[in-house]
């Protein structure tokens, strides 16, 4: 289910959706980096990582190619983890001569029966630098992006249950 982008503050972005998928996946979607490339980044991306350490003070370096063959570098400082439930890690991203996207990323996994819902707040800097993001469709790629990830669980999840059905 496709949650609402909303402001709380003038200076982030927040967005929700429930996966219909248990919380340990969807922790593991975001911190694997064999599963994070295949969904991270607005429709049309592709994403490499290129080291990723989910800890505190750990550091994921990636690069998303984008549809037109631009690049866009980014870099992640993990500063809380708390497996399965929440994740906070300062974030640059953007083309290298335009780091545009440096907001601090806050994603909490809440379970709910055998679903998640997840939550990402990502506060920028500034008011100004938020409305900058939305410019460059911070908006649009944060739903796509989310949506992606939708489509990975239910992909595990159909894999899984052929798993246990020939077992």
């Amino acid at each position: 289910m496709r949650g609402a982008a909303r402001t709380s503050a003038a200076n982030e972005l927040v967005f929700t959706r429930t996966y219909d998928a248990p919380r340990a996946l969807v922790f593991d979607a975001w911190t694997d980096p064999r599963h994070i490339g295949e969904w991270w980044g607005p429709n049309g991306f592709t994403t490499s990582t290129k080291a990723m350490a989910v800890e505190v003070g750990g550091v994921w370096d990636y690069v998303m190619h984008g549809p037109d063959g631009t690049d866009y570098p980014g870099r992640a400082v993990y500063t809380e983890v708390v497996r399965p439930e929440r994740l906070v890690f300062s974030n640059v991203g953007g083309r290298a001569d335009e780091p545009h996207l440096t907001c601090r990323m806050y994603v909490t996994f809440e379970e709910t029966g055998d679903k998640t819902t997840l939550t990402l707040r990502m506060v920028f800097p500034s008011a100004d630098a938020a409305e900058r993001a939305r410019e460059l469709g911070a908006e649009d790629g944060g739903h796509e992006c989310l949506e992606r990830l939708a489509g990975l669980l239910r992909d595990a999840e159909r894999g899984s249950r052929c798993q246990r059905r020939r077992s």
